[in-house]
């Protein structure tokens, strides 16, 4: 039987609406040191700087958050895979994303007390949080402070690298972000899930779960 189910503890939602501003805050800094010069649009190079590091830096603290909120919780739990048919799961996903949801078919793993994530969310969100977030914050600090980086490894020059590393990192988060916010509007209502970030509550769906045969 559907009804409301509390998915987004206080904690969750206070570090996610962090994060997003924070990746906000990071992008167009970014966008504004890379592409800085008196002609182009964009914040000035040395507030671009500024703004960048102080954003990073809060970044890391609550990456920590997040990291030891889901190892103390149960909420890490939802980014643990089953690879067991994981496959079949993740085309069934894509299939419904693709061509499932403009004919209005129900979604095959929806949201519900047992299942936080679908599939394909937990696998990108799993990539994005415990592989891309820390990259881009160990080359942000090193990039920080360059001293710490080698100058040579393997034939490549060490700065060089972890300036691609970072600038590739950012530009997964960002196209990661902005695919994160259209999907979040393929609820009953396009604001379901964001009203649910912010009041903790979702409508759980489970019981018009598909069957995974």
């Amino acid at each position: 039987m559907s009804g409301k189910v509390y998915l987004y503890p206080v904690w969750i939602r206070l570090w996610h609406i962090t994060n997003a501003l924070l990746c906000l805050v990071l992008i167009v800094s970014g966008i504004s040191m890379h592409y800085a010069s008196p002609e182009a649009p964009g914040i000035r190079f040395d507030l671009a700087v500024s703004m960048h590091n102080i954003a990073g830096i809060i970044l890391t603290f609550s990456y920590v958050f997040f990291f030891l909120g889901n190892l103390f919780t149960g909420n890490g739990l939802n980014y643990l895979i089953q690879f067991r048919g994981f496959r079949k799961r993740l085309w069934k996903q894509m299939y419904y994303y693709t061509i499932g949801v403009f004919k209005k078919e129900e979604a095959p793993y929806p949201i519900g007390s047992a299942r936080k994530f679908n599939p394909l969310q937990q696998v990108t969100y799993a990539v994005v949080m415990y592989f891309f977030v820390p990259v881009i914050i160990l080359t942000g600090w090193a990039l920080l402070f360059p001293d710490v980086i080698v100058e040579e490894w393997l034939g490549i020059n060490g700065f060089a690298a972890t300036d691609f590393l970072h600038i590739l990192g950012g530009f997964v988060i960002s196209i990661f972000l902005l695919i994160h916010l259209y999907f979040a509007t393929m609820g009953k209502k396009p604001t379901d899930h964001y009203k649910a970030m912010i009041t903790g509550y979702h409508e759980d769906e489970s019981a018009h779960e598909a069957t995974e045969e």
